[in-house]
C-alpha cells in the first residue's frame, strides 16, 4: 500500500475549534460533523490510513497572522513527522516581507490564502507582494479557488497571477475552481506552474467527471485532499477509489505530487 498525503487540512486551537467549524459550515451551507481540533483531525486521518497531512489556518485580520503561524508551527513540531505546515498571510500587513521571513523561520513550507473568507480578490494589488515574495523564496501558494456565488477566487482572478509570476508555484484547491470545475480547467489547465488538489470536489461531481478533470490537468499536477473538517478522510478515500485511474495515476495523486511540492520524505 502506498503512502497517502492529505494535502488540505484546517486545524484550530481547541478553544475556538467548534465555533470555527460551524462558521465554515454556515458559509458553505454544508452540515459539519467533524471536529476541528488537532486531536480530532489526527484520529480521523490515521483511522483512514493517511500517512501525512498538510495543515494550516487562515487569518481574517492582520493581527492574527503571527499567532496562527506560531500555532501551526507548534502543532507540526509536536506531530512526530505526521504534519507539514503552511503559513497564513494577510494583504493588509504593514510589513509583508517580515511576515514571510517569520513563517519561514518557523519551518512552514508555503502559504495558504482563502480570498473568499479573508475578503480580497486573488489579483488585488495588495496581494501582489505576497506572490512576489513567495516566488522569490521558492515556496508554493495554496489558494482556495472558485465559488459561483462570488468573484474573489475564480479562474479569471487566478490567470493574471500565473501569467505574471511564472516561477511561482500556485495550487488551486478544489480542482482549481469549486462549483465551476469546467471553467477552471478551460482557463487554467495549460499552466505548468498551476497544481490542484481534489478537496471538496468529489462529493459534488461524478467519478467520471472527476477523472476527466484530473486527466485534463494531468495526475502529476493533482494532489489528494479532504478539506478536513469539511469531509471525513475515510469517506473521501472511498470516493477517490471510485475514480477510473491507473495505479500510477493513483500513486502520483496520493503522495508523489505533494512530496515534490512540499519536500516530503515518505
Amino acid at each position: 500500500m502506498c503512502p497517502i498525503v492529505d494535502s488540505h487540512c484546517h486545524i484550530y486551537p481547541d478553544k475556538i475549534a467548534e465555533r470555527a467549524v460551524q462558521s465554515i459550515g454556515k458559509f458553505y451551507d454544508i452540515p459539519m460533523s467533524n471536529g476541528g481540533t488537532v486531536a480530532d483531525m489526527v484520529r480521523a486521518e490515521k483511522e483512514a490510513g493517511v500517512t501525512h497531512c498538510i495543515v494550516f489556518s487562515v487569518a481574517t485580520k492582520v493581527a492574527q497572522v503571527e499567532s496562527i503561524n506560531r500555532f501551526i508551527a507548534s502543532e507540526v513540531e509536536k506531530s512526530n513527522g505526521f504534519m507539514t505546515g503552511l503559513g497564513t498571510l494577510h494583504p493588509d500587513s504593514p510589513d509583508m516581507a517580515a511576515d514571510v521571513e517569520h513563517l519561514l523561520s518557523l519551518g512552514l513550507k508555503g502559504v495558504k490564502l482563502h480570498p473568499d473568507i479573508q475578503g480580497f480578490k486573488i489579483d488585488d494589488y495588495r496581494c501582489l507582494k505576497i506572490y512576489e515574495l513567495c516566488e522569490k523564496h521558492g515556496i508554493p501558494v495554496l489558494l482556495h479557488t472558485g465559488d459561483n456565488r462570488y468573484d474573489f477566487s475564480n479562474p479569471n482572478r487566478v490567470k493574471p497571477i500565473l501569467d505574471t509570476y511564472t516561477d511561482l508555484t500556485v495550487i488551486g484547491a478544489h480542482l482549481g475552481g469549486w462549483s465551476i470545475w469546467d471553467k477552471a480547467v478551460e482557463t487554467l489547465g495549460g499552466y505548468k506552474n498551476f497544481y490542484v488538489d481534489c478537496s471538496s470536489s468529489l462529493y459534488a461531481i461524478t467519478p467520471e467527471k472527476a477523472t476527466e478533470v484530473i486527466r485534463a490537468y494531468g495526475a502529476e499536477r493533482v494532489m489528494f485532499a479532504t478539506d478536513y473538517p469539511m469531509w471525513n478522510p475515510k469517506e473521501e478515500l472511498e470516493r477517490f477509489d471510485k475514480l477510473d485511474l491507473t495505479q500510477e495515476e493513483r500513486e502520483q495523486i496520493l503522495y508523489k505530487t505533494a512530496s515534490k511540492l512540499f519536500g516530503l520524505s515518505l
